[in-house]
């Protein structure tokens, strides 16, 4: 019996085997089979991958891409960039950002580049500027040699066609008050915002109401020339002066110091910046000069005689009458318009310009009223030269 056993047993042995042995030679099939599969699908999927950047494009998923990134910085790549004048006048700085963005000045004098100095109109309005056509009239032709700002209540949108040099000319605004500090902030923003742009030398702050008297080139030579800023700065004793005066003012404005002038000037670049940069007056005009004592009309004028006195012509370039009385000058329509009434205007009249005695003291004049447009416009070319 035992020899039986042992051949079964020595069968059974090489059946287990060859069992083994035809599981390990499916192993590696298997890995292969899947293997190949792996190789498919990636085919597949490169196939796939080729025929969508064949058919919508790589260009257009790259942009998209690309327009989603918004870099935190971007670094100028021109010079150019530098110098350019911004494109848009609309800004998200506050007036404090804007105020010291405007005070940066070059060490260097001597410009880099061929600079054509501009004049800045910078016009302080409440909305409309009635007497655009006037304007229009006067600055055609004259391109690369002005800029236009201006500053109206931030409710007011101005409809100005492309066309036109008002068109999209309005800076960020705020609500200013007349004879209050608001007012000096809103003329010490129009200055801030033309100071942006480095080809602008000189700076004439107008109302709606103000025409010019004669044309472009005059104005414009007669302030290229000029080697002082037209602003009326005189020491007034009487009660609408130094009786105005706050002893709190002292020790940075002494009574002997403070002046009274005209809210409508013209400066350079060198006291435009004074202006905007100003932290040592700003403090002691805006707590102790409040009504009666109307801070538009001795802010300006005292702190640039106590910084640069010697720089200015201490008159004003923007004619009005005073001659019916009143806290206002006089407004004039259509009736008033005439040859005559410019001719009593511009003539007759005697100051100082460059040291020596002129008969040309005044450049622009106001108040005019809307109803003057229409006679403006007809009487310019003889009456005003343009």
């Amino acid at each position: 019996m035992q020899s039986r056993v042992v051949p079964l047993e020595e069968d059974k042995d090489p059946v287990v085997t060859n069992r083994t042995t035809n599981h390990s030679k499916a192993l590696p099939l298997r890995l292969f089979q899947i293997l190949i599969l792996f190789l498919a699908l990636c085919i597949a999927f490169s196939i796939i991958s080729i025929y969508t950047i064949r058919h919508f494009g790589i260009h257009s998923v790259v942009t998209t891409v690309k327009s989603s990134f918004q870099p935190c910085y971007e670094e100028p790549n021109s010079f150019q960039q530098w110098i350019r004048p911004p494109s848009n006048l609309i800004h998200t700085m506050s007036d404090k950002e804007l105020l010291w963005r405007a005070s940066i000045v070059p060490r260097i004098k001597k410009y880099p580049f061929r600079r054509v100095p501009k004049v800045a109109f910078m016009f302080l309005t409440k909305g409309p500027l009635p007497l655009a056509p006037l304007w229009e009239r006067f600055l055609k032709g004259h391109e690369g040699l002005f800029s236009i700002y201006v500053h109206s209540l931030p409710t007011f949108h101005a409809n100005f066609p492309p066309s036109s040099v008002f068109y999209q000319r309005q800076i960020p605004s705020q609500v200013s008050e007349w004879g209050r500090m608001s007012m000096c902030d809103a003329e010490r923003r129009l200055l801030a915002n033309a100071l942006l742009d480095i080809s602008n030398e000189w700076f004439i702050l107008l109302s709606e109401s103000c025409i010019p008297l004669y044309n472009f080139s005059v104005i414009y030579h007669y302030i290229l020339k000029s080697g002082y800023s037209f602003m009326g700065a005189f020491d007034d004793p009487g009660p609408y002066g130094r009786g105005r005066y706050n002893d709190n003012m002292a020790p940075e404005v002494d009574i002997s110091q403070w002046r009274k002038g005209s809210q409508w000037f013209e400066v350079n670049r060198k006291l435009a910046i004074n202006i905007v940069g100003d932290t040592t007056f700003y403090p002691k005009f805006e707590q102790f000069c409040r009504p009666a004592c109307y801070v538009d009309e001795h802010y300006f004028p005292t702190m640039l005689t106590i910084e640069a006195g010697n720089l200015l012509a201490n008159r004003s370039i923007t004619w009005v009458d005073w001659s019916r009385g009143g806290p206002h000058p006089a407004t004039f329509g259509r009736s008033d318009v005439t040859v005559e009434f410019f001719k009593r205007i511009v003539e007759g009249n005697n100051c100082t310009y460059n040291n020596r005695a002129s008969s040309i003291c005044f450049l622009f004049a106001r108040k005019f009223a809307p109803s003057a447009l229409e006679p403006l416009l007809q009487l310019s070319p003889k009456a005003l030269g343009f």
